[in-house]
């Protein structure tokens, strides 16, 4: 009984009722902790989400200054009539037009498209070859695959013209051993085809080694059993090489072939030095000047910046219907390639 009264008479309270700005109740210990956290799970998706951007946005403000902005504004310009120095007036299409029927633009366009041929397609033979060897196990095969790469690392300027002296037509080496064989000297310089050979020429030199280590990446990738199963079936060497490692390599070979023909698309830096002081316009009859020399010329040397910004668009599109080409063909050989591992299951299947 005195246990009961003492109980009831203690003056304590429940905790239920115990004020609420007392600290002790069980709900202001579950706010605090409620906003840390509220804030944690907020820093967290906004590191989540917004740090991602953060680090490529550098990335994307460059391309946007320099090469999204250029190539709005040279658009623009190319609708306008803009010389060095003056105002910009509208002209629409008219330098479009101009560019259609100008004998200029469709001699620098065949000139690119011969230099690009004869340059590319030994190139990248040869670069094949190349790879082909180098795929073998060979003493010092480390230091052929670096001393087949140091004409790449070779810049423009000094090998251009150390060939240039090569082909020089009074004193050069080449036609020193033409007339060492009985033929007479070849003008390198002036006349239409030995200059686009010259040119052609230096552009293999610089470009094979570095397509032969491509190639030789991706012959490394190519299955040994493929090799094997063919060496049992008694085909040689060659053989391999033409059943086997082409077919392996086929996309590897439409992206070098792709990417060259880009690159001698924009040929600049070859022909304006090999040229000399006639480099600019491609030699003294335009015989060697390609689009890029014809883009300088028409706007630092004429000052027709609306005429060379339409020329640069061409270009644009030009490489645009080299890489829609290169997507068709590659689909092409996919779907090729589906169609006949599927009759091979059919085949075996049956």
């Amino acid at each position: 009984m005195a246990t009961s009264v003492r109980a009831a008479g203690d003056g304590s309270a429940p905790p239920a009722a115990q004020a609420p700005g007392s600290g002790a109740g069980p709900g202001s210990h579950g706010q605090r902790p409620s906003g840390r956290t509220g804030w944690r799970s907020t820093l967290y998706r906004l590191d989540l989400k917004a740090v991602p951007y953060v680090f490529v946005a550098p990335f994307f403000l460059t391309f946007a200054a320099f090469g999204l902005f250029p190539l709005i504004y040279t658009g623009w310009l190319s609708l306008h009539r803009v010389e060095l120095g003056g105002d910009a007036q509208w002209k629409g299409l008219e330098n479009y037009s101009s560019l259609a029927t100008s004998e200029f633009f469709w001699n620098a366009l065949a000139n690119t498209f011969t230099i690009g041929l004869i340059s590319t397609v030994p190139q990248l033979l040869m670069a094949l070859g190349l790879a082909h060897l180098l795929n073998y196990r060979l003493r010092g095969r480390g230091f052929f695959r670096v001393a087949v790469l140091a004409p790449y690392a070779t810049s423009i300027a000094a090998a251009t013209l150390v060939f240039a002296q090569l082909f020089n037509t009074d004193y050069g080496l080449i036609n020193t051993v033409l007339g060492w064989a009985g033929f007479a000297p070849v003008d390198w310089e002036s006349s239409k085809w030995p200059a686009q050979i010259a040119i052609s020429t230096i552009v293999t030199w610089r470009w094979t080694g570095y397509n032969a280590l491509i190639y030789l990446a991706a012959m490394q990738a190519v299955p040994q059993d493929l090799y094997e199963a063919a060496a049992l079936d008694g085909a040689s060497r060659w053989r391999q090489f033409v059943s086997v490692t082409v077919p392996s390599i086929r996309p590897t070979i439409l992206f070098t072939a792709v990417v060259s023909t880009i690159g001698a698309t924009q040929l600049f830096g070859e022909p304006l030095l090999f040229g000399g002081s006639v480099g600019i316009s491609g030699g003294s009859g335009n015989q060697f000047q390609t689009l890029s020399l014809l883009m300088y010329e028409k706007g630092w040397v004429t000052g027709a910046l609306g005429q060379a910004s339409a020329l640069a668009w061409v270009m644009l599109l030009l490489l645009l219907l080299i890489g829609g080409l290169q997507t068709l063909i590659s689909r092409s050989n996919r779907n090729r390639d589906r169609d006949r591992a599927g009759r091979r299951r059919t085949k075996a299947g049956s």
